[in-house]
């Protein structure tokens, strides 16, 4: 019974598990591993978490805390790539469009990128934000403040401003 519920969760989630990771690390390889462990760790603690009724929170924070100990590592210092293909592969939006919001987000401190892709693509709370990283809501707020404000730069000064000519 704990397998066939343990890898129905699996088979229902692991596509977005690897967008969120992907989105936390920037690349496609990384984020697979950040996976793995997530699903390794999650595998161990499957009863007590399943119990404790949040196993989507529990991973987002295995995939965030794995993704900032793998940033720690000497040999992992190197700047985010985005190779690989696109898991974001969102219909109705161009290749380039996508490609230029992963750079820009690629961009961001890591602490900011992780507010941005918890809030606004997994579309977690203030609350539940702060809560996956360990942040004080205040910190959460100034990061996406932060944030947003430096993606819109970063897009504005590639495709104009909102309503403008591309």
């Amino acid at each position: 019974m704990r397998d066939e519920e343990f890898s129905e969760y699996v088979a229902q989630r692991r596509t977005q598990l690897r967008r969120i990771a992907y989105l936390v690390c920037g690349d496609v390889h990384k984020a697979e591993d950040l996976v793995q462990t997530a699903l390794m760790k999650l595998y161990v603690a499957w009863t007590r978490v399943q119990r404790s009724g949040n196993v989507d929170a529990y991973v987002r924070r295995i995939i965030v805390n794995s993704g900032i100990d793998e940033s720690r590592r000497p040999w992992r210092r190197e700047d985010a790539g985005l190779e690989g293909l696109d898991p974001m592969a969102a219909e109705g939006i161009a290749v380039e469009d996508r490609r230029a919001l992963m750079e820009a987000l690629a961009a961001l401190p890591l602490g900011q990128r992780r507010v941005v892709v918890l809030r606004y693509f997994v579309g977690l709370t203030i609350e539940e934000t702060a809560a996956d990283l360990s942040l004080s809501t205040g910190t959460v707020k100034s990061q996406s403040t932060r944030a947003l404000a430096r993606l819109n730069d970063l897009l504005t000064a590639q495709f104009g401003p909102v309503g403008g000519n591309r």
